[in-house]
């Protein structure tokens, strides 16, 4: 009996939305003493620290043990590589805040060497340390690494690609002080890609560098390094060192398309996607596959190639094709 032929026209089986097994602590199984020995070495230091502890709980994903207490304000500071503060952000919180009459929401902190740590609370503090409040109200997590999750926990305000890039940068430096022995490639988790290393390492000294014309180039060729910390992070800085060099000669190119008459906020996408030698490379399917090419040879491809750059072989639907497919200004 001959096979049945497959329909074409059938559609793809869909993955399962069900719940995956039930997991974490029944509510009655929840709540926690004070004195609770998973908790006891935490509300010890927020006693030290002038505070008071309000509760206790097991979380409701794994049980791990978690403390609620107010704290002064003083003792809680964002984490030291955090992204920068927004005024403006802070001045609406503070003015929404006042609206409301309530501090609803806590911000997550670990305990620091002087006192305790946000991994997300910066804009919130700010905005409570304008309206004069004493203390404020922190979820305490014992496991201190999670002061290195930021990305994951920031939900304030949307980060740009500026943001994430220095906040990644800012992150290797601390950890390469603390963790010296440890190598790049182990923090891969924590870093989410390795292009916001080298992209942060250029913000750190260009705070208007246009990084999002660049980055479809380093998500083709840039991966986490093997060797340790410091030395990922000296390589990294050669590499910033090389793209601020070709970042300058595009400069050069898009001033001139300038002075022909162009006006389009994509000139310098256009230059730069000109001389991507990994333009028309298909992206690898899988996140840590080996590029194409290696990081140094692609800045010393792109360092020639900007050199032979014709601003005049720039046509008007070169501009409106890259305006079609550039990441918007919010990368920025």
């Amino acid at each position: 009996m001959p096979a049945a032929k497959k329909n074409p026209t059938k559609a793809p089986a869909r993955r399962s939305r069900k719940p995956e097994e039930a997991r974490g602590p029944e509510p009655r199984e929840s709540r926690l003493q004070a004195d609770d020995k998973s908790v006891a070495e935490l509300t010890a230091r927020v006693e030290q620290q002038g505070g008071s502890v309000l509760g206790a709980y097991r979380d409701p994903f794994a049980g791990q043990p978690l403390v609620i207490a107010s704290l002064p304000l003083k003792r809680v500071v964002a984490t030291p590589f955090q992204r920068d503060l927004s005024k403006t952000h802070a001045d609406r919180l503070a003015e929404a805040i006042g609206a409301a009459g309530l501090f609803l929401d806590p911000v997550i902190a670990v305990a620091s060497p002087d006192g305790f740590w946000s991994p997300n609370g910066r804009h919130r503090l700010e905005a409570a340390r304008r309206l004069g409040m004493r203390a404020v109200t922190v979820l305490l997590v014992p496991d201190d690494r999670l002061a290195f999750r930021i990305l994951a926990l920031n939900t304030e305000k949307a980060h740009n690609l500026r943001d994430r890039s220095l906040e990644v940068i800012r992150m290797a430096r601390q950890l390469a002080k603390e963790q010296p022995r440890s190598k790049e490639s182990e923090h891969s988790v924590t870093f989410d890609s390795a292009l916001f290393l080298t992209l942060g390492c250029v913000y750190a000294q260009r705070t208007r560098f246009a990084g999002s014309s660049y980055q479809p180039v380093l998500r083709k060729v840039d991966r986490f390094l093997d060797s340790t910390l410091p030395a990922a992070l000296r390589q990294r800085d050669q590499w910033a060192v090389r793209i601020m060099d070709i970042d300058d000669r595009v400069a050069q190119h898009v001033k001139t398309m300038q002075e022909m008459g162009m006006k389009s906020p994509y000139l310098r996408a256009v230059v730069v996607a000109r001389i991507n030698p990994v333009r028309f490379t298909p992206p690898s399917r899988k996140k840590d596959a080996a590029p194409s090419m290696s990081m140094a040879e692609a800045l010393t491809r792109m360092a020639a190639s900007v050199r032979k750059f014709n601003p005049k072989s720039v046509r008007p639907g070169d501009l409106a094709l890259v305006a079609a497919i550039a990441p918007g200004s919010a990368d920025e």
